[in-house]
């Protein structure tokens, strides 16, 4: 892997963060890879200010600084342009920043040496279709989450896989999560931990109706449709918990393996089991 250029990425408002990117830079610069630039890092530093898109499509690598939150923001707008990613977390370790500010230098050198372990992880393609009219389409690296309102009552979701009826989930709402999404709300939820590489989709229902309804785990291949009964309430689909749109009555939501897969730069100090059992904090007691 050869770096040229390398895009910074920011979790808004991090003023604290700007000593760190000023380091960041600089330290690039001395190697010769030219610094590139968020807006949130465009405030805080003497770079223009980019989308993510446009990094994304020119740079070699970008490095996400704040938490898995701004990993899954910039996992996203990356769309179709494949390039690695360097989360970097400013506080605590996540489940996607593997790596803290002190050890960033550190994992950058493995980097442009050639030996970081690059880590694909699948996306889901989420199309919202209204009387057979596309009204949405996205993109989610941890997971699609259609749900009732707050203050609705239960929602009935008819669940396809393959056009094969699955059932229908009379539940406070479902996940559908890749296995990256796995640790996050479908664990939450009551649904099984995956490794990053398995090729497979979790159905995980919300506080379902019926205890017969267990968590589903499909091949990665199926492509899977929910048809949305709001039973006269009112229900949203989310992606990654950040974006989304409110969806109505006979609403459908097809729900498939994204073309294009996210490549995330591993830590090269821990392995994925010694971040699960940080992280859930495996042998305590």
């Amino acid at each position: 892997m050869v770096i040229q250029s390398v895009g910074i990425c920011l979790k808004p408002g991090q003023p604290q963060a700007a000593k760190t990117v000023r380091e960041l830079v600089k330290w690039l610069g001395d190697r010769g890879i030219r610094a590139r630039g968020d807006a949130e890092c465009a405030r805080l530093v003497d770079l223009p200010a980019e989308d993510i898109g446009s990094l994304a499509a020119e740079v070699d690598l970008i490095v996400s600084l704040g938490g898995d939150g701004t990993l899954l923001a910039v996992a996203r707008g990356t769309g179709s342009h494949r390039v690695p990613i360097l989360g970097v977390n400013l506080g605590t370790l996540g489940f996607l920043t593997e790596v803290n500010v002190e050890e960033m230098f550190s994992a950058l050198e493995t980097v442009l040496a050639g030996k970081a372990e690059v880590s694909s992880r699948m996306r889901l393609e989420v199309i919202v279709s209204r009387d057979g009219v596309e009204r949405g389409r996205f993109l989610a690296l941890n997971d699609a989450v259609i749900t009732k309102t707050a203050l609705s009552r239960m929602i009935d979701l008819e669940t396809f896989a393959d056009g094969q009826a699955v059932t229908t989930y009379h539940a406070d709402g479902l996940i559908v999560s890749t296995p990256t999404g796995s640790t996050a709300y479908s664990l939450s939820a009551g649904g099984p931990l995956l490794l990053p590489g398995l090729e497979a989709i979790v159905l995980t229902p919300i506080c379902p109706h019926s205890l017969n309804h267990r968590p589903l785990v499909l091949p990665v291949g199926v492509e899977i449709e929910v048809v949305v009964q709001t039973r006269g309430g009112e229900a949203t689909i989310t992606m990654d918990g950040q974006e989304g749109m409110d969806v109505e009555e006979g609403d459908r939501v097809v729900m498939r393996r994204a073309p294009h897969p996210v490549d995330i730069i591993a830590s090269p100090l821990r392995t994925r089991f010694q971040i699960l059992q940080r992280k859930l904090r495996w042998g305590d007691r």
